[in-house]
């Protein structure tokens, strides 16, 4: 049987979360997708619980130590959920009530402070609302949000798989 340890399974987290970031820069570089600012703030998210995983994986952590690690990632796959979730929500809406489309968020961060950037993209515009992609009749950020929900949900499941497939993790 193969010895699932705690470094083993978080590098496997560390690697969904690698192909999920290559994969939007394949949908932006391959395919001429460009992001909206809330696509690129889910990107942070997947590179915050990314870093977590990547964490666990290179320290290989003992008690508590393992839930540090455990509790980064999951922050960043529950804060890309929501901001996932959000975006799927701006895309619900009826035609009529899709906020109006508002600046590059280059030109934000030109010309406002980071935290008035970041509750004006969160509240998302028309470019959120458009729909550019989907796949199953899924959009591209419900995908993004089943992948964080899934990422938060293994996140927490790894010290429990890593005590109970290997005695010496």
């Amino acid at each position: 049987m193969t010895r699932l340890t705690y470094r083993s399974l978080s590098f496997i987290g560390f690697a969904a979360c690698v192909a999920g970031l290559l994969f939007a820069l394949v949908l932006q570089h391959g395919f001429g997708l460009e992001p909206c600012p809330m696509c690129i703030f889910q990107r942070v998210a997947m590179a915050f619980a990314g870093l977590g995983f990547l964490g666990g994986a290179a320290l290989a952590p003992k008690a508590g130590g393992r839930w540090f690690w455990v509790l980064i990632a999951v922050l960043g796959a529950v804060g890309g959920a929501a901001i996932a979730g959000r975006h799927v929500w701006l895309q619900g809406l009826p035609p009529d009530q899709v906020p109006a489309c508002g600046p590059t968020l280059d030109y934000l961060l030109g010309l406002l402070p980071v935290g008035e950037v970041i509750t004006l993209v969160l509240k998302g515009d028309g470019n959120c609302a458009k729909i550019d992609a989907a796949f199953l009749g899924i959009s591209l950020p419900g995908w993004t949000l089943i992948a964080f929900i899934g990422l938060s949900l293994y996140a927490l499941l790894i010290p429990a798989l890593a005590r109970r497939y290997s005695i010496f993790s």
